[in-house]
């Protein structure tokens, strides 16, 4: 008997180490759709950062994060201790990954194909092909937002159309591939 509740103790324990491990630090995700190509391939495998999220930092510009695109809603611990479990079961469809390419205060326009921060064309060797996008209205990020793009800017759902993206809603940031 002792034997056994050693063994169920051990197994209580590995498991309350991993799904802390997930909640709150590093997750593997697996990439789905053709947003982010050629950076990411559909159906790769990245693990990403949590802590950014957990300790509530603005990710950097280039960053390839993972939000959770529901930005009407509030976020709450509670999306953040399910969707671990729910991501091993089903990929949720709210779940996108991105590159941020404007922070707080920033000012975003587009034109001729190209992306402008601040006025500045960004130099962006990563896209998949020319942006056939334009739109001259200046956006200005607002606070605690970031405002993100898929590499693949033609077939990419993004700030473009769905507004900043508030930090809260970016869970991750890419730190490396698997596969």
């Amino acid at each position: 008997m002792k034997v056994i509740q050693s063994w169920l103790y051990s197994i209580v324990i590995a498991v309350a180490a991993a799904l802390f491990i997930n909640i709150f630090l590093f997750q593997q995700i697996i990439v789905e759709g053709r947003s982010m190509e050629p950076t990411l391939e559909n159906h790769e495998h990245i693990v990403i950062s949590k802590l950014g999220h957990t300790l509530k930092q603005t990710p950097d510009y280039d960053a390839i994060v993972v939000l959770d695109s529901r930005i009407k809603r509030e976020r709450k611990l509670q999306d953040d201790l399910i969707e671990p479990v729910n991501n091993w079961v089903q990929r949720q469809d709210y779940i996108y990954i991105k590159r941020v390419v404007g922070r707080p205060g920033d000012v975003m326009r587009f034109s001729g194909g190209k992306v402008y921060r601040n006025d500045v064309a960004l130099a962006e060797t990563y896209i998949k092909e020319p942006m056939k996008y334009s739109n001259d209205q200046a956006i200005k990020v607002p606070e605690n937002h970031v405002f993100v793009l898929g590499d693949n800017r033609n077939n990419s759902s993004d700030s473009r159309f769905m507004g900043a993206i508030p930090v809260d809603h970016v869970t991750g940031v890419m730190i490396f591939k698997l596969y």
